[in-house]
């Protein structure tokens, strides 16, 4: 974790380290993974063709793992909005098939990737293309305000998908992906998305120890992301309202649903799990004090978060992106006999510490997805991303009006942030929001 979470989506000129898995010890841990055979292949006819759509630093990344998540796995086809981008991920990916280091653990890298000029799409409908491109799945890295438009094409096409998180900013986008995740389960589909705790074997360990009274009954806990600030693209000559804030999107809450939804749901979803629940209501608080220029939209750069989850227990939720101030990216939570962080310590009589392979997870969630569907036996996330998205989104709403709000207040909402339309044009900014004057809709 390099404090920045998931949204590498700013189509940077380089991966990280992290995205294109080429530390030593990621690498190893996955050609470990190959050789322990816990996947069903078989050459051919196990082949999974893959399509990207949304090709900037998180969708190239997401790429390279599945390329490296097991063997017959190609990547097929690109996509973005911007062709700058698609462009880029090309060749980002064609250097990266050819470097010494992935080469050592993956010789046949290069012929995982199938990308061809013909199949790299730009446009507000690439994502029709990319599905249309003869793949089996999708890996939907576009910004999350495109997410429930894209899942729901892909699921209809009979695509498996691979989706990052958040994957909505409102309710109806929520709505919309819980109603796709039932498709995509009569149509066994297998569905993941990108909260990688769940694939992280110290979370995974850990959580199976609450869930079975390491801790006695959970009252209460914390979960945190609290960091500096993020990336910021300057206006280019002739640059649209639509293509500017598309390429700046973290600071337009159609588009990421603000720094609570887009990031601090990976440690609300890890209070789900824990929990085994969603929350009930919230009331929550923030502002806009540090990034209070135009150039950073509309967002908040700080929220709290009191999320009532079933019978009375309370989870303090803070995130804050603010530089020069202390980061904290963590969880906690406390029960009758003991207490944990969720990710590898144990404390009280049952007093436990994680030990033992911690493959990257980043790679591991698209390892079980591929795995899953091999074995006929497809895993599916929907439902349990939109719920804790949904939390995020309840979350924002009550601190942008100064209200509580109940799961179904969030859940029935009909205020509808993304556009009914796409095209390159005039895009006001909303107003920030003013608690106590926006309304509750």
């Amino acid at each position: 974790m390099d404090g920045k979470g998931r949204n590498a989506q700013d189509g940077a000129p380089s991966l990280s380290r992290r995205d294109f898995v080429a530390t030593s010890a990621a690498s190893a841990a996955a050609a470990a993974l190959f050789a322990t055979g816990n996947y069903a292949y078989a050459q051919g006819s196990d082949r999974i063709r893959v399509g990207v759509i949304g090709s900037g630093g998180r969708g190239t990344g997401a790429a390279v793992n599945a390329m490296v998540c097991a063997p017959g796995v190609e990547v097929v086809a690109l996509g973005d909005l911007f062709k700058d981008r698609v462009d880029g991920s090309f060749n980002r990916l064609r250097d990266l098939v050819k470097d010494a280091d992935m080469l050592r653990d993956y010789p046949d890298l290069a012929s995982r990737l199938k990308v061809t000029p013909e199949r790299c799409f730009s446009g507000f409908d690439n994502y029709q293309k990319v599905i249309g491109a003869g793949v089996d799945m999708v890996l939907l890295a576009s910004p999350p305000g495109f997410r429930p438009i894209h899942y729901k094409a892909a699921v209809d096409a009979g695509k498996h998908v691979f989706m990052e998180k958040p994957v909505a900013v409102d309710g109806p986008g929520t709505r919309s992906v819980l109603a796709s995740s039932e498709v995509a389960s009569q149509k066994r589909l297998g569905v993941v998305a990108g909260t990688q705790r769940r694939h992280q074997n110290s979370y995974r360990e850990t959580i199976k120890r609450l869930h079975d009274g390491a801790i006695g009954r959970i009252v209460g806990g914390q979960v945190f992301w609290n960091q500096g600030g993020l990336w910021r693209h300057n206006r280019r000559p002739g640059e649209t309202d639509m293509e500017y804030q598309v390429r700046n999107w973290l600071y337009y809450t159609w588009l990421s649903g603000d720094h609570i939804v887009e990031q601090h749901m990976h440690n609300i979803d890890v209070a789900n799990w824990v929990l085994r629940a969603h929350p009930v209501r919230c009331l929550g608080m923030g502002g806009r004090q540090t990034r209070t220029g135009p150039e950073y939209g509309h967002v908040f750069d700080h929220f709290a978060v009191d999320f009532e989850y079933p019978n009375g227990v309370r989870i303090l939720s803070m995130c804050r992106q603010q530089d020069g101030t202390d980061s904290n990216v963590s969880e906690r939570f406390a029960g009758t006999t003991g207490d944990t962080n969720a990710a590898g310590h144990i404390g009280g009589p049952n007093a436990w510490n994680f030990s033992g392979p911690n493959p990257d997870p980043y790679t591991q969630e698209l390892t079980h997805l591929v795995a899953s569907i091999r074995a006929g036996n497809p895993l599916n996330e929907g439902r349990q991303v939109a719920e804790s998205t949904l939390a995020a989104i309840m979350g924002r709403m009550s601190a942008y009006t100064g209200k509580v709000v109940s799961w179904e207040q969030a859940l029935n909402s009909q205020e509808s942030l993304v556009p009914a339309t796409f095209e390159f044009g005039a895009m006001p900014t909303p107003p920030v929001a003013m608690p106590g004057k926006t309304p509750l809709t």
